[in-house]
């Protein structure tokens, strides 16, 4: 069941999104063609992510889909949906995880099962097809639609939820390889830090904690007594690589914690029992 969201996360700028959309896209098809030629690439293409049963191969073969996700269903017959804002994309997006998952495998069998050179060009025609987009006319549309199943979002707005798709997967990709740094543009990575943050305030709306992701976010959530100036009594602050993998389920609190990547002070500061944000 998604999560109830009533708080509308801010605004992005469509030029900066697509911008940023772009650069990100550009990095992971220089990271995947960085592992797909390497002369030990059918064994790093089979190492394990810390996605449950999920390959690297699986991996690369869902960020295709979500790249080429919105090139692929551009024109898709407006399905009546209610109208989708992005916290509200983040609370639900969970509750299609077995088809998301169904879809993965499926893709990696149709498209990702060949040659490490084979899932290069497989990855490079959904990078292509999402760049072309970005390109395109399309996207100058401010009120153009896209359905998705969770309901109607303006194609603006689904652009910034592949921002999300193409940071979290990046790390991840960046984890299973033991990579130090993947090269985040540094927009994609503000975007998908701030949308994770509002949406946090959405699902536990409050004022008791001040959580902050330096540069890029605060804002105040959780039920209880809301400070109104000085220093909150309540506060949370983290890097926003750490913030990405707590939001996303990707690291627990307390290892966190326990390894220094994250400062709480206050009785209300504990937020293991609310995360993940996005599942």
């Amino acid at each position: 069941m998604a999560k109830t969201v009533t708080r509308k996360a801010r605004d992005y700028d469509p030029a900066k999104v697509r911008a940023a959309l772009g650069a990100q896209t550009l990095a992971l098809r220089g990271a995947v063609h960085r592992l797909c030629a390497d002369p030990e690439a059918q064994r790093l293409l089979a190492l394990p992510t810390r996605l449950g049963d999920w390959r690297l191969r699986e991996l690369v073969a869902h960020l295709a889909v979500q790249l080429g996700w919105a090139p692929n269903h551009l024109d898709q017959s407006p399905a009546g949906g209610a109208p989708l804002e992005l916290t509200a994309w983040v609370a639900g997006v969970g509750s299609l995880a077995e088809l998301l998952e169904a879809g993965t495998v499926a893709h990696t069998a149709q498209a990702f099962a060949g040659s490490p050179a084979e899932v290069a060009t497989a990855f490079d025609a959904a990078a292509d097809a999402l760049l072309g987009l970005l390109a395109g006319p399309e996207v100058q549309e401010p009120e153009r639609r896209f359905e998705l199943r969770l309901g109607s979002m303006r194609l603006a707005d689904f652009l910034v939820t592949r921002l999300v798709e193409a940071v979290v997967h990046a790390d991840d990709l960046a984890a299973a390889l033991e990579l130090p740094d993947f090269p985040h543009d540094r927009f994609a990575l503000a975007s998908a830090c701030r949308l994770l943050a509002d949406s946090f305030a959405a699902q536990q709306p409050g004022g008791a904690v001040e959580l902050r992701i330096p540069p890029f976010a605060v804002v105040q959530a959780v039920p209880g007594p809301r400070h109104t100036r000085g220093t909150p009594p309540n506060v949370v602050e983290m890097d926003p690589l750490t913030w990405l993998r707590l939001a996303t389920g990707r690291q627990d609190w307390s290892t966190a914690v326990e390894a220094a990547r994250v400062s709480a002070s206050g009785e209300r500061s504990d937020l293991s029992a609310l995360l993940p944000v996005l599942s």
